[in-house]
């Protein structure tokens, strides 16, 4: 483990000192080797800055040792220096050096001037306007001279020896550290290996050097310098890169937006790339930018989320008397849900009561503090009725339904107001109320007994009375929880919690409150953005979740340009890098989904399988037809997962043939995995397969296909003909059903078959059975599942829990 008094912080914060009192918010090539040797990590090249007019010995020049000299042009302005000539290699004589030295200074100048001509996009602000002499005279007056550097051979100049490692300040995550394959081409790597080949991320708050060096371990990059390509050699070692790693990362922790006591934050530091010379690693190129830190946000008053979703009393304003206007809709799903209509109010002039609701004329008119206020009023209105709600401290809670707050150029000024007055309020003791919203579609808490979505019944028919799954989920966009409600109302969660444009809380403090309830096992989370370090308390939030040993499965809109074009309009988010989003919860302990499909079965898979032990990755597949057989073991890879097929145990295997040869199948049958039973096995031998394996110690996780078509097996409700009756306690459903109540192990159902199946599918789903259309689909599943339930016991080790 790195020592953290190995790095110099106070030597760092006085570079950026000097920096800043400069006028400079970056540092020089020769300033960032300065930052390198005080952190701790390799030692880096020696190095001479030679100031441009100045006048330098013979002793001087050939101080530095070896038989060349780099030479590189030191400029505010010039990032890649090589492409304008701004990087030579000489012999270490002084002749030779004072003449690249003046060349440069003359030559890259006109070369960035050249540059910038035809790429007026790329170039700096500072020379904006600026063509042909004046351009030149400007680039030139900015340089600071020539950087003298050790010439250090590199062991290896072939593909993928050379490394980048870097810290990035993000609006979301804070700081991330990433490393790969380095070199000029590290943004074409970046794009055409497949994902985790080239570069990894991951928040500095979320690993340390060890932890950070397993993502490493995927990438070509580490493969590459280890040896483990043909023709290579092992140029570096482990402890050397955990070490480096480990540096960066206690860099990145110091100077963080997260610590306002560093002074200063790193908002980008780069070394690409470090090469390898004889072990040791040396940075051939490196920038860094900083800030100073910002002022701490404000602390939301949290603990008020219980009574928005737990409310004793609750008020609503927007309720129509004579039309069926979104209040209204929202009083009845409230009514409808068993909430006492004594304790619900209405804000509304002209009326005593509504649906047997009692009216007050405003606010002024309560007699009691409500634990829930629901607006749902036209926009404009609602700045004025934040500062009253927040004026008379009449509510702990308050629900903003309306759009129209953010989400556009025209209504940001709106959402600027409210924001305002909100944290001015929790800027005091109390810190008033919480606030869910804007733009939000309501919350739906079965535990607190109430429904404020917006939806009528007729729209979207609940089974109130159904019992609910111990999950919660939590979106930004209203309408994905009414789609996916609608289309598996099986997965019904305790909570579904829509948070709008978060003008107040935050994905993060709903999770911080979720990852202590005792009402949730599960947490599903579709996020477009995340405010400013909320993704980083997001994160925190995951990896506590986790850690109490529950389970989180997690999506993220805008993964692509067009992605966050589309979600930028869309609840006023703020979508960031995707990559580093991915990364950053996974390693926090999330489950992540790649689509809308895939988040639906991992989170159905999280709510069945929560309690089940997942022993290791080895599926055993089972199927009475061959296309499905096959496509189980075709699909066991992918770029994001894979799942191995057991190998089946001698005594699973003898049980196997036992069957087989009683029920006359021996000859149509092969013991391999996947397994075949073909069409003529009936319910018993699909069900005596799934019960074998279930005992097997070399079987972690199990697919079954019921194969519904089959006229050896029970699928059907209310069939013509009773041999084909699902309610047959004979039945493939209903002994599956048994199996799985008494397996520690997931044991997951196939039922590819049309409509008329629906009811097999809702049997199953009902009491316990994790059920799927297509075998690919159970397959790519479970191997996701599994994958994420492991790494969360790794962490869960790693930090010493049960």
């Amino acid at each position: 483990m790195f020592i953290e008094n190995e790095i110099s912080f106070k030597a760092i914060s006085d570079l950026f000192s000097n920096a800043d009192n400069e006028g400079r918010d970056f540092l020089f090539e020769y300033e960032v080797y300065n930052l390198l040797a005080n952190s701790g990590a390799e030692t880096p090249p020696a190095a001479n800055l030679l100031p441009r007019g100045a006048r330098f010995s013979d002793e001087e020049l050939t101080a530095i040792p070896g038989d060349k000299a780099v030479l590189k042009i030191v400029s505010p302005t010039i990032i890649h220096k090589t492409e304008v000539g701004g990087v030579r290699i000489v012999k270490k004589e002084p002749s030779k050096i004072r003449s690249a030295v003046r060349g440069m200074m003359y030559e890259v100048p006109e070369n960035y001037a050249a540059y910038i001509e035809r790429n007026p996009d790329h170039g700096p602000e500072e020379y904006k306007g600026l063509h042909g002499d004046a351009l030149v005279k400007a680039i030139s007056r900015d340089l600071k001279g020539v950087l003298q550097v050790q010439f250090m051979p590199p062991d290896s100049d072939s593909f993928g020896n050379e490394l980048i490692v870097g810290l990035r300040r993000t609006r979301e995550f804070g700081t991330i550290i990433s490393a790969g394959l380095g070199g000029t081409d590290t943004e074409l790597y970046a794009e055409r290996f497949r994902k985790g080949q080239a570069i990894v991320a991951a928040s500095v708050h979320m690993v340390d050097g060890q932890s950070f060096f397993q993502l490493f371990k995927n990438t070509i990059s580490y493969k590459k310098l280890a040896g483990l390509t043909r023709g290579q050699r092992r140029i570096v070692t482990d402890e050397q890169l955990i070490e480096c790693f480990d540096s960066f990362i206690e860099m990145g922790k110091y100077f963080s937006p997260s610590n306002k006591d560093s002074g200063f934050v790193i908002d980008e530091l780069e070394i690409n790339p470090f090469a390898f010379t004889e072990y040791l690693m040396v940075p051939l190129d490196g920038m860094c930018r900083f800030s100073k830190t910002g002022q701490k946000p404000l602390a939301r008053p949290v603990q008020k989320i219980h009574n928005l979703l737990h409310p004793k009393k609750i008020g609503i304003i927007g309720v129509s008397s004579t039309r069926r206007n979104f209040g209204r809709i929202i009083l009845d799903n409230v009514l409808a849900e068993g909430y006492a209509e004594e304790d619900v109010v209405i804000i509304r002039e002209g009326c005593d009561e509504i649906d047997g609701v009692r009216c007050v004329p405003s606010l002024d008119g309560l007699d009691h503090q409500l634990d829930l206020f629901v607006v749902a009023i036209a926009a404009p209105h609602v700045p004025d009725l934040v500062d009253q709600i927040i004026e008379l401290n009449c509510a702990k809670s308050v629900m903003l339904i309306p759009g129209g707050m953010g989400e556009t150029e025209d209504s940001k000024e709106r959402a600027e107001l409210v924001i305002a007055s909100i944290n001015d309020k929790h800027a005091e003791d109390d810190g008033g109320p919480v606030f869910i919203g804007a733009n939000c579609m309501g919350v739906v808490s079965r535990p607190g007994g109430y429904d404020t979505w917006f939806i009528p019944d007729e729209k979207l028919p609940k089974d109130r009375n159904a019992p609910y799954q111990r999950a919660a989920l939590i979106s930004q966009s209203g309408a994905f929880m009414v789609f996916r409600t609608s289309q598996c109302p099986e997965l019904n969660p305790a909570y579904m919690i829509s948070m709008g444009n978060q003008t107040d809380l935050t994905l993060g403090d709903m999770v911080h409150y979720f990852k202590d309830s005792p009402e949730v096992d599960v947490i599903a989370v579709y996020a477009e953005g995340f405010n400013d370090l909320d993704g980083l308390e997001f994160c925190r939030a995951v990896r506590q979740a986790v850690m109490n040993g529950k389970e989180v499965v997690f999506y993220k809109a805008g993964r692509t340009p067009e992605g966050k074009t589309a979600t930028s309009g869309h609840t006023a988010s703020l979508a960031g890098d995707y990559m580093v989003c991915e990364s950053c919860v996974q390693q926090a302990g999330a489950i992540v989904a790649r689509t809308f499909q895939e988040f639906q079965d991992l989170f159905m898979l999280a709510e069945k399988l929560s309690s089940k032990t997942i022993g290791g990755d080895r599926l055993a597949a089972v199927s009475g037809a061959g296309f499905e057989a096959v496509g189980m073991a075709d699909s066991i890879q992918s770029d994001d997962y894979d799942i191995e097929l057991a190998k089946f145990s001698e005594k699973s295997i003898k049980s196997i043939d036992k069957i087989l040869i009683e029920r006359k199948l021996k000859s149509l049958v092969t013991i391999q995995n996947p397994l075949d039973l073909t069409p003529g096995s009936n319910d018993a031998v699909h069900a005596s397969m799934a019960e074998i394996l279930v005992k097997d110690p070399a079987v972690d996780s199990i697919v079954i296909g019921l194969d519904p078509l089959s006229p050896s097996m029970h699928t059907l409700a209310e069939p013509t003909i009773p041999a084909f009756s699902m309610e047959d306690e004979d039945s493939l459903g209903n002994l599956l059903i048994k199996i799985v109540e008494n397996s520690a192990k997931p044991v997951l159902a196939v039922v590819d078959g049309g409509r008329l199946y629906d009811p097999l599918r809702d049997m199953l789903l009902a009491n316990g059975v994790p059920t799927f259309p297509v075998c690919d689909r159970a397959v790519a599943a479970i191997a996701l599942y599994s994958k994420a339930r492991m790494r969360a016991e790794v962490i869960r080790l790693a930090h010493g829990c049960d």
